[in-house]
């Protein structure tokens, strides 16, 4: 028996400790909010209220989210608790107590608009571009595209009225569900109407097509039209894209940096079968963002697609007019972590303005020392393009 969880008031947490960042005009590409636990019971239309998805408590006072009705497979045993758990030491001393909840938990700035404008101040950022956090997780369980949609609709509602209080320096994105692609593409147009500056999509569906299947076209043409970026991000992914290669759980458990370096494939993958559909050559305004993925593999990743295109059999089988490089250098950005010092020499073959930095805040799986590092990381590029990284990049692409 599941009980739903209230928000009452806004978490007690003091500032974390901050850094400032050296240079000005700085722009985090990838920053999260925690939403309210009852936002989707409050944005969800009437008719979709009784499956709302909300918090609820298991029988040990632990928590976990209910999907569409029914109680979480994957994001139970008190894990809520933990999504704004950035630096913490051991993420067990918090999800196995009662008393440490998702909202004593949640982080100084990450549930109000001007606790994260302190923040913004405080590390010396100009502006964040927002993105969920338990929108992350409902997808990979809810296999119903009506209420898939119905879900993005109330996210994407309560984000943009989020921003308003935000000084136009916390940057509203739409949460697209490819469930269903027409009702997607009409989603991108109304809440690009009522302020969204751009839209991202998990790395996966449950129909198992690829991004760039033609299925999807229409959400690909909406956001050219609209002049938006069109972004992959990594959530969490039904358990059949895994694949059993690593064998049983228990095996698998135990393959913490294994799991940490290739949480996103799924990005990897699904960005890669846009050349697959010859999805730039249709859309060559369309803007692609692939966030939270980490930036170093596109250098590899480049050259050997590539070469594949070039000098193999397989070049001719691929509707490509040019190589896949030179579609990246066109209309193609992507996000690293502030800790890859391989970064300043990709965007030195690649282009300086291909690239954009993000600091995953308030997630745990992303350092706190994300200025620090963001630090060094920009005294790597020459002067003249560091501006451009730390965020005029951003600022162009996502147009504010």
């Amino acid at each position: 028996m599941s009980t739903p969880m209230q928000q009452n008031e806004l978490p007690n947490q003091p500032m974390h400790d901050v850094h400032r960042i050296e240079n000005s005009g700085a722009v985090d590409a990838d920053g999260h909010i925690l939403e309210p636990p009852d936002l989707w019971e409050e944005y969800l239309e009437q008719k979709y209220k009784k499956t709302a998805l909300k918090i609820c408590l298991d029988e040990k006072g632990l928590e976990e989210l209910e999907i569409g009705g029914e109680r979480s497979k994957m994001s139970r045993r008190g894990f809520p608790a933990t999504l704004g758990a950035m630096g913490a030491p051991d993420l067990a001393d918090i999800q196995n107590n009662p008393d440490r909840n998702y909202m004593n938990e949640s982080p100084y700035g990450s549930m109000d608009p001007s606790q994260r404008l302190e923040v913004l101040d405080a590390e010396n950022l100009d502006a964040a571009i927002l993105y969920t956090t338990v929108g992350l997780l409902w997808e990979a369980e809810l296999t119903d595209p009506e209420l898939s949609q119905a879900y993005t609709r109330a996210y994407n509602r309560w984000i943009v009225d989020f921003c308003k209080d935000g000084k136009g320096r916390l940057i509203p994105t739409a949460h697209l569900s490819l469930s269903d692609p027409e009702a997607a593409a009409r989603e991108l147009r109304r809440s690009v109407n009522e302020g969204a500056k751009g839209c991202y999509v998990a790395p996966f569906t449950h129909s198992a097509k690829p991004l760039g299947h033609p299925d999807n076209h229409i959400v690909f043409e909406t956001a050219q039209e609209l002049g938006v970026p069109f972004a992959i991000h990594p959530t969490f992914e039904p358990q059949w894209t895994k694949g059993g290669r690593m064998g049983t759980w228990e095996n698998v458990k135990q393959l913490r940096l294994t799991a940490s370096v290739t949480a996103s494939d799924g990005v990897r993958h699904q960005f890669t079968t846009l050349f697959d559909y010859g999805v730039f050559d249709l859309y060559p305004e369309l803007k692609v963002l692939v966030l939270e993925s980490g930036g170093g593999w596109i250098g590899y990743w480049l050259d050997r697609i590539d070469a594949v295109y070039s000098h193999t059999f397989i070049g001719g089988r691929v509707p490509l007019e040019m190589k896949p490089s030179e579609y990246f250098m066109r209309q193609i950005w992507i996000s690293c972590d502030p800790d890859e010092r391989t970064i300043p020499a990709l965007a030195e073959r690649y282009g300086y303005e291909r690239f954009i930095w993000a600091s995953d805040f308030p997630h745990a799986d992303h350092t706190p020392e994300y200025v620090h590092d963001l630090n060094e990381l920009v005294s790597m590029f020459p002067k003249e393009h560091r501006r451009g990284f730390v965020g005029d990049n951003a600022r162009k692409l996502f147009d504010f």
